[in-house]
């Protein structure tokens, strides 16, 4: 099954660390332009070597470092004028991004090329995080363009439950294409539906 991480922040970092457990025949990807910095520490991934480098590149360093494992790495920003060559090929493409142009231009594609589609999101004071699949997920509109989304190492038991939640959808998926779950996150707990 070949899986397109979109966005390797908070969600799509812990995603890509839990995600190693999906089967022996997984083909993992990521996009991300973005670099490491250190106050992703808290809330991302990441290790402090990884400061400064690409996001999509420290996770496929990561990957081979800590399991041996493979992990392709887009570095640049997904456009218009290429998300058909970087999500045209998925069996499933994950939506961990954090501003809503992107969520957009990936609800458009997949919808247009029938391509199974999961979106993660993290309320920005990260007191609520959504799963939803494609069919059942509204993009929200952002009160200023690229809006902060919670970064601080406080959020991180959100983040881990999203990113959780995100990887039990797609165990479930992968036995069943039609069993498609949907999760709503708090500190206080979740709900499957």
């Amino acid at each position: 099954m070949k899986i397109l991480i979109c966005g390797a922040g908070a969600l799509g970092s812990h995603f890509a660390y839990l995600a190693r457990d999906l089967g022996a025949d997984l083909e993992l990807s990521v996009i991300d332009f973005d670099r490491v910095e250190t106050k992703n520490l808290a809330s991302q991934w990441f290790v402090k070597q990884m400061v400064g480098k690409n996001k999509a590149t420290a996770l496929k360093m990561q990957w081979q470092n800590f399991y041996g494992l493979r992990l392709k790495d887009y570095t640049v920003r997904l456009t218009g004028e290429n998300v058909a060559t970087i999500l045209g090929d998925q069996d499933l493409v994950i939506d961990c991004f954090d501003n809503a142009e992107s969520r957009q231009l990936i609800q458009g594609f997949v919808r247009e090329n029938g391509i199974a589609c999961l979106h993660g999101g993290l309320a920005a004071d990260g007191e609520y995080g959504v799963v939803r699949w494609d069919s059942d997920f509204v993009i929200d509109s952002e009160d200023v363009p690229g809006q902060a989304t919670c970064e601080g190492g406080g959020f991180l038991p959100v983040i881990l439950a999203v990113s959780g939640a995100l990887t039990a959808a797609v165990l479930n998926y992968q036995k069943d294409n039609s069993h498609r779950e949907n999760w709503n996150l708090t500190p206080r707990g979740a709900e499957a539906f």
